[in-house]
Parts: C-alpha cells; sequence; structure tokens
C-alpha cells in the first residue's frame, strides 16, 4: 500500500473484540501537536519505565523500646504495600530496591518518653552507614506519654544501584534517665518507613 494518510472515524476488530495493533518493531507512532489523547472513558497499561515502581510503605504493628546512648535500628514489622518485594519486614528490615534509579526515601517516627526531657535522633543508613538524619531535643513542656508521641521526619532523593540498601535508625541521646518507645497506631500509621522511584527526573 502507498504511502498517505488514513481518514476514518472509527477503527474496531472485525469481532468486535481482541487487541488492535498500531505499527511494528523499529516504528514509532507520533502524536502531534494540539493531539489530545481521552482516555477518560478507557483504562491504560503502564510498563515499568512508567511507573514509580519499586514502591513500599511500611510501619510498626507494635511499640519499641530506645535505649539510651543506642543506635537502635527500628524494626517496621507490617507492610501497608509493597510492588515487588523489596522491603524485608520480618528479618533485616531494610530497603533494596532491586531496580537502579533515583529513589524518595521518606520516614517518619512518633516517640515518647514521659514528663523529662530527652533527645532523639532519626537517621536514614545506606549501606550500613550514616546517609541522612536529623536531631530534636524536647521539655518539660509537655508530658510525652504514650498516645501523644513526638513526632519527627527524614527524607532524602537517592541515586541507587540495584544492590544497596537503606535502614532506619533511632538514638536516645542522655538528657535524663529512662528509655524513649517508639509509638505506633496500625490504624494510622504515623510511624512508618517508605520509599518509590522517581520517573522521568
Amino acid at each position: 500500500m502507498a504511502n498517505g494518510t488514513l481518514k476514518v472515524s472509527n477503527i474496531e476488530t472485525s469481532s468486535g473484540s481482541g487487541t488492535i495493533t498500531l505499527g511494528q518493531s523499529g516504528e514509532t507512532l507520533s502524536v502531534p501537536s494540539g493531539v489530545t489523547l481521552d482516555m477518560s472513558s478507557g483504562t491504560m497499561t503502564l510498563n515499568s519505565d512508567m511507573k514509580n515502581t519499586p514502591s513500599f510503605l511500611a510501619y510498626r504493628s507494635s511499640s519499641q523500646t530506645i535505649s539510651q546512648n543506642t543506635q537502635t535500628k527500628i524494626a517496621f514489622n507490617t507492610e501497608k504495600y509493597d510492588t515487588t518485594a523489596v522491603y524485608d519486614a520480618s528479618t533485616n528490615y531494610r530497603f533494596t530496591p532491586g531496580v537502579a534509579g533515583k529513589y524518595f526515601i521518606y520516614t517518619q517516627v512518633g516517640s515518647y518518653g514521659g514528663s523529662r526531657p530527652y533527645k532523639i535522633v532519626l537517621s536514614i543508613y545506606k549501606n550500613g552507614s550514616l546517609f541522612v538524619q536529623e536531631a530534636r531535643e524536647t521539655d518539660l513542656t509537655t508530658n510525652w506519654t504514650s498516645g501523644f508521641a513526638r513526632q519527627q521526619s527524614v527524607s532524602v532523593v537517592d541515586i541507587a544501584d540495584t544492590d544497596d540498601y537503606y535502614e532506619v535508625f533511632l538514638l536516645e541521646r542522655l538528657v535524663s534517665a529512662g528509655d524513649v518507645t517508639i509509638d505506633y497506631n496500625a490504624n494510622d500509621p504515623y510511624t512508618h518507613f517508605g520509599a518509590y522511584r522517581i520517573i522521568g527526573a
């Protein structure tokens, strides 16, 4: 068939169902400027390069005690979702991307230590070494008890290889005697750890 312009108002299979193939391997389908693809009534299947995956979100399903002056890994032991099994919620409590790319990695932790001042340092570790952290010190103006935890968060964008891994640690620095407890809420998991791949960046 000679090159030219095909002008139709509708394209369907002869049977009314099945697959319609546009083009062949090695060709490019081009949508001219000003043309709108209306998918409001249809569905679209995306390939992996068009999705913000791998991605996961994990949280604590129970409280966890953090001892003074001890860098302690937070065991986020329950997953809200995990697209491709990139988070270990049972043994190492770590995120390993499995797919190289740029990732947004984030965590938020609620902690309480009663009516006393304490300083906590929340950190994201990469491959066993400190990567990014935030420190916060409480005072006696508020009674930080269960159900009224002090919250803090840390986030970072990083370029990860397939076998890099990330973990979350909390350190309670000595201000006064006593341990700090990681709070949790299964219905509203504000103590959480998550990540997703950034596409198009």
